[in-house]
């Protein structure tokens, strides 16, 4: 079993592919057992977010994992091909270090990333397909994170996504403390921009969720109000900023709706923007003239602020991950020793064994105890280096000199001159 990491992101693909192979939460503990139940798959972890799908597994057929993955989604393997990275190995490893790092972000050094990574390992670990391999792996990755985000400025400066939509927001009302705004969805992300948006007290905050006790929950914490999703064709008109990231595999807001409400609005701007992986608003809904409509990718301009004043810790974070790629990368090569050093072990015992019975039988007949050590440290001996012995004897001229060289290093043996 080898390590192997695929998988697209922003940089790689756009956002109408990346959302064809998104997994919802809902939906990874089948996946992920579906992945190892049928492929040659000894251990799998799935990243999915808004801007990357991932997938780290333990497997000797990497192209059967990547099939699962085309086959699992019904996508055509053409239609992902372009756009695929495959990471094996050492790849891997340095893969998954500057990702928690943040290295690999939308939002350079941005922190979302390394508490999405570890959401995707507890999913592992709950669906069971976590071994040793993987959790080593990601054991260390989150240790690179820390030591990354405490030993650099990385972080300095960073744009969240949830940040750079309050501020677009800024660009087009002159003053958000006079808006509306309706927040859809209740996840991480959701919660993130109602802070930021919050901080800048507009006239009214609705949080609209298919659980009503989740958008209670969080409308609670920002004095808004509480809706389900049944209610959004009513309250729609009522929202002048609409900021949605839910989970449902299909759009929430379609033309029709947005249609109706803009009607309403007498043609009153509405401004939305849709953090979510599938989309939850159609394309359509852009050719509105009265809608602003960013997706997740629309915002990349934003999140840059700042960046200069973190390019220069970029080299150090990189320093960072290459010391600890090479210690996972011995940790793994003595991983991979442990069958032979364990059958080496077992064929040991198995010769002690053996000698310990005939050992023990001639003691049983009244042998001299002394003779009876004797030849059992004879016998034992001879069981050790009958095989070394005989690969000696019986190998040729060159593989003679390499097995001479080994021996000598194995046993500390000193060549005579």
């Amino acid at each position: 079993m080898q390590l192997f990491a695929f998988g697209i992101n922003h940089n790689t693909a756009p956002l109408n592919i990346r959302e064809q192979i998104a997994f919802p939460q809902d939906a990874m503990e089948h996946a992920l057992h579906d992945l190892v139940g049928h492929q040659a798959v000894k251990e799998a972890a799935i990243v999915s977010t808004c801007n990357r799908t991932e997938i780290y597994c333990s497997t000797d057929k990497p192209d059967a994992a990547i099939h699962w993955l085309t086959d699992f989604h019904h996508l055509p393997a053409r239609e992902l091909d372009p756009y695929l990275y495959k990471f094996p190995r050492e790849q891997a490893v340095k893969h998954a270090f500057r990702v928690a790092s943040g290295l690999d972000s939308m939002v350079l050094g941005e922190p979302q990333i390394l508490g999405q990574m570890k959401n995707a390992i507890k999913s592992a670990e709950s669906a069971g397909t976590l071994g040793l391999l993987l959790h080593k792996l990601f054991q260390r990755t989150f240790f690179v994170a820390k030591e990354v985000r405490t030993s650099t400025e990385i972080g300095a400066c960073s744009v969240s996504m949830a940040a750079a939509a309050a501020r677009l927001a800024e660009r087009i009302f002159e003053e958000v403390s006079e808006q509306s705004i309706l927040f859809i969805g209740a996840g991480e992300m959701i919660e993130l921009c109602a802070s930021h948006f919050a901080a800048r007290s507009p006239k009214r905050i609705t949080v609209a969720n298919r659980t009503v006790e989740r958008a209670e929950s969080l409308a609670k914490r920002f004095n808004g109000y509480p809706i389900s999703l049944s209610e959004l064709p009513e309250q729609l008109a009522l929202h002048d900023i609409v900021i949605t990231s839910t989970a449902s595999p299909l759009p929430i807001l379609g033309k029709g709706m947005l249609e109706r409400a803009i009607k309403l609005r007498k043609h009153r701007p509405i401004f939305i923007v849709d953090l979510a992986v599938p989309r939850d608003v159609e394309p359509e809904v852009a050719e509105l003239d009265d809608v602003f409509l960013y997706y997740v990718d629309d915002l990349a301009d934003i999140v840059k602020e700042g960046l200069d004043s973190r390019l220069g810790a970029v080299a150090q974070a990189e320093t960072i991950i290459e010391t600890n790629v090479s210690d996972f990368m011995r940790w793994m090569a003595t991983r991979e020793l442990v069958p032979t050093i364990r059958a080496l072990r077992d064929q040991a015992d198995r010769f002690r064994r053996h000698e310990l019975v005939r050992a023990s039988k001639l003691l049983a007949k009244g042998e001299d105890p002394i003779k009876v050590l004797e030849s059992f440290s004879n016998g034992l001996t001879n069981k050790f280096l009958h095989l070394p012995s005989n690969a000696l004897n019986h190998a040729n001229d060159e593989e003679r000199d390499q097995l001479v060289d080994l021996i000598n290093r194995l046993y500390q043996l000193h060549r005579p001159q």
